[in-house]
Formats: structure tokens, sequence, C-alpha cells
């Protein structure tokens, strides 16, 4: 059913159903015509209201022997009108949610039956890799590597074509023609390794699994965390290392240059956000307790009210944002504590990001082996000393 067929469509609708019953009716995006009604903006007459209105009373209208069942999708469940959704029209919700981890490993299976793929592929890691993808995101993977790998002229999909793919749905094409200064790209380069060492060295976080300079979309450089499962509750520990990590990039770039730079505009943006939720919705705040703190926020154009509320006072507004604050100082001084302790891990990782542009898991793990290695011998040098003096 199309969006502005009007009343009379859909009462034809219903009666041809009834005349090739049992049949099923299926309604793609019912949110379009079953909006919330009475926004007192305009009148309640317009054209959506009269197809609503028409639908209500020919699902009202239905008896047990008529045999038509009627289905509807959306994606905005919060915007329908409460009278479709009460007992006796949609009286059934199925939540579609998006796939888990061996769910996505299975659309995987689906969408590649007709690939050619190299010998390395990894279904498990690649359905580990791509945590919020649907189905749609993942057949869309699948087609971007395929495309890669005909372009480069190869007989079979390899991991480097899925990883290629899904960085390019993650963060955008890589922008190889942007022109970036030296300095620039050495900001870049220590920008993305404080994030990497400080994630590494706070327990709890989610592996590394890879981070680059090359510039996609609008950031110079990205940092992927892969989690290791699918998480649906996330501890304040693990919230407090997340918030370290985001600022590990600027932190870096204080200890470096002496200067910050806009490069950590968006880790701030999500640092913010993750440290207001924690007080506001999460009740991670011994000041404030367990309470939900966040303003109501009405839709005009759903017969709400105009105006938000705030269901709490100035002075409540104001430790609010004193605790905001203070987590986020928090967690950079943690970042710059760790960063100050491994000063020479930090410019290895750099230099070596300057030099491949890209650094896997397992490059990152090996530079870090080999600086721990080297810490242990310069303490063993020092006892020998000591104990010969």
């Amino acid at each position: 059913m199309f969006v502005g067929v009007g009343a009379s469509r859909v009462r034809d609708l219903f009666e041809k159903s009834k005349k090739f019953a049992p049949s099923i009716i299926f309604i793609d995006e019912i949110d379009a015509v079953g909006r919330y009604r009475g926004a007192g903006i305009g009148g309640g007459h317009d054209e959506r209201e009269q197809t609503l209105n028409a639908l209500l009373s020919e699902m009202d209208g239905f008896e047990t022997n008529e045999g038509v069942i009627l289905i509807a999708a959306t994606n905005r469940p919060d915007v329908l009108d409460p009278a479709l959704l009460r007992p006796g029209r949609f009286d059934r919700r199925v939540v579609v949610d998006f796939p888990d981890v061996r769910g996505r490993e299975g659309i995987l299976k689906v969408h590649i039956k007709k690939i050619p793929l190299a010998k390395d592929i990894n279904l498990k890691l690649l359905a580990r890799g791509t945590p919020g993808f649907s189905g749609a995101d993942i057949a869309n993977m699948v087609n971007e590597a395929a495309l890669l790998a005909a372009k480069l002229d190869k007989k079979s999909v390899s991991m480097e074509h899925f990883e290629k793919a899904k960085d390019k749905i993650l963060m955008g094409v890589e922008r190889k023609s942007l022109l970036i200064t030296e300095e620039e790209k050495r900001l870049t380069a220590y920008h993305e390794s404080g994030h990497v060492i400080v994630s590494e060295m706070t327990p709890g976080t989610d592996p590394i699994h890879k981070v680059t300079i090359i510039p996609r979309g609008r950031a110079l450089g990205t940092t992927q965390q892969l989690p290791i499962d699918d998480r649906h509750n996330y501890s304040e520990d693990y919230l407090k290392g997340k918030l370290a990590t985001l600022l590990g990039g600027r932190s870096a770039e204080v200890l470096i240059f002496g200067d910050r730079s806009t490069g950590a505009q968006n880790d701030i943006e999500n640092a913010t956000e993750i440290a207001r939720n924690m007080v506001t919705k999460w009740g991670m705040s011994e000041k404030l307790g367990p309470l939900t703190l966040t303003d109501r926020e009405e839709q005009i154009f759903l017969a709400r009210e105009i105006s938000q509320h705030r269901e709490y006072s100035d002075n409540t507004a104001q430790l609010i944002d004193s605790e905001i604050r203070r987590l986020i100082r928090e967690a950079e001084d943690r970042a710059t504590k760790i960063l100050k302790k491994n000063m020479h891990l930090l410019d290895n990782l750099a230099q070596k990001l300057l030099q491949k542009e890209v650094l896997t898991k397992d490059e990152i793990e090996k530079v870090i082996t080999s600086e721990k290695k080297a810490k242990k011998k310069t303490k063993t040098r020092i006892k020998t000393k000591k104990k010969s003096a």
C-alpha cells in the first residue's frame, strides 16, 4: 500500500481481501499513515488522517470467520497512534533486532554461497567484527568485497577484501587524494597511537583490531576496536575505561606537541555523551545516586507539548554538570598517566604508523611485546649494576 491512496482505496483493499479469504494484508512502513493523530496544527482532516481512520474502522469490523490477517512493519513504533496498538487490532508485537554474532555468521553464509572465496576466510572473525550490522549491511559488505576483488582482477575474495569493504561501510571511502602535511600526519599518528596504548593498558576494554592514519570520510585517522562478544550490559569500570581510551588521543597530542588540536572533536563528543548518560540515566554518580535526570522531550507534531520539561532543580543541574566534568577530567588524567609511563612505546607505535599507515592487531601486539622485553632487559641491567656496586 502506498501513501496517499486515500480512505476509499483502503476500503477497496479490505473488500478484495475478504473476497479472496483466507488472505494476508501486509502494510510496510505503517508509520507513514499510522502516525499519531491530533497534532493540533493545521486541522485534523488531512488525507493521512482520513486514511488512518478508514484503516481503524476496517480493522474494527473484523469477524472471526473472515480469515483476513493484517501484518504491518515499522521502524518507528514510538510515533504510531495508540488506537492502532490496542488489543483487537495490532495486539502482537514482534521485535526484529539487529542479529547477534551467530546470526551475522549465518547471514554471511547465505550471501557468500555464489562468491569464490580464498582459503584465509574466517567467517567467525568477520561476524565478530560487524556488531550492529543489519542483514542489508552484511549483504552490502559482501558485495563491496566482491567488487574490490574484481577490480584488482583476483579470482577469489580474501579476508583483505572483506576488511577493506567493512572499513568502507563503517568509516567511509579512503581519501588517498587528500593532501596532508607531514606535521598533520605526525599529529594524527601520535593521536591514534594514544588511543591504542590507553586501550591496551586499561583492563576490560575491547581489544584493538586495527589502527590507520589513512583519511576516511571526515576523519584523518581511525582506531577500530573489536569486542570479543556482543555486549548488552556495560559496567561502570568498562565505561570509565572507554572514556580514558577516547581521551587518549588528545592526551597524546598535549604530551608530545604541548598543544591541542581540533582532531579530538568527535572523541570529546562521544566521551561527553557517555559521561552524561552515566550521571543522568545509569545512576553511576555517588552524589546524585540512582536517579533518572533527563529532560523530557515532547514532539509537537505528535500532539504533545510544545515545551520541554526539566524535572529537577537548578542546583541539581549544576551538580550534573560538575559530575560530568569530574568523570571527563578523571578519564583524561588516567589517560595522561598511562601515556607518561609508556612514552617510548608511544614514539615507537607512532613511527610504525607513519611508516606503514595501517597497523593490524598482530602488528600492534609485536610493538608492545618488543617494548615490554626492552623494559625487562633495562631492569635486569640496572639490578646487575647495583649488585656489582
